[in-house]
């Protein structure tokens, strides 16, 4: 069953789940922990709607395929139809954030990049992106005072904070919009911090996000 978008508040988002569209090596420690050079543009790729699952329920990603890794990452849910939009544009077509996990198939990712191929094998499998609700922003403060984290059975592994993006929430929404329409009912992923590793089996997860966003779920063993 297809991941359905809906706001904290217990409203259904009346359109369709799209297209995700990702960010790579937007916080300059993340970048560095893999080894990356930090950008100069934003790194865009797409993981389509059949990849999203509900963050609220264990996560079954395909450990059969090699280390899977998790990253956790704001989320903003389009509500308007950007083409070649302004930042202003942009920040006004942003309807709810919530939080989500870009999982990858870390050892097919660094095959893949060894060849000089795509990523999309170790990015946009089914599963690869456990999504949680939607916050009103209504109940989110400007994006620079956001902040989100990641615990993993009790130890926190991720923090991240708008503040500290090197493409800013309106730039990159713009951005992306340059490249690809995006249309009501997309999902944007802004990016992860540093604290990148092997999802665990049988862990317990922990996420939170400013706003009053706060999720327990699991992987399973």
């Amino acid at each position: 069953m297809r991941f359905v978008p809906q706001f904290t508040d217990g409203q259904e988002f009346p359109h369709a789940l799209g297209k995700v569209v990702c960010v790579g090596r937007n916080y300059a420690d993340h970048a560095k922990e893999l080894d990356n050079p930090v950008p100069n543009e934003p790194l865009l790729f797409i993981k389509p709607a059949t990849s999203v699952v509900d963050l609220n329920k264990p996560l079954d990603p395909p450990f059969s395929r090699g280390d899977v890794h998790y990253e956790v990452e704001l989320a903003l849910l389009v509500g308007e139809t950007l083409t070649h939009a302004t930042q202003d544009e942009a920040e006004r077509a942003i309807v709810g954030i919530g939080l989500a996990m870009d999982l990858t198939l870390r050892d097919v990712q660094t095959q893949l990049k060894e060849k000089g191929h795509p990523w999309e094998i170790a990015k946009a499998f089914d599963g690869a992106c456990p999504l949680s609700l939607f916050l009103p922003l209504s109940r989110v403060p400007n994006w620079n005072a956001l902040a989100f984290t990641l615990e993993i059975d009790g130890e926190e592994r991720q923090h991240g904070e708008g503040a500290d993006m090197i493409f800013a929430i309106p730039m990159l929404v713009a951005e992306m919009s340059r490249h690809f329409t995006l249309e009501p009912g997309d999902v944007i992923l802004t990016g992860t911090p540093a604290g990148v590793g092997e999802l665990p089996r049988g862990a317990t997860l922990r996420l939170t996000l400013t706003g009053g966003l706060e999720i327990t779920t699991s992987v399973v063993e």
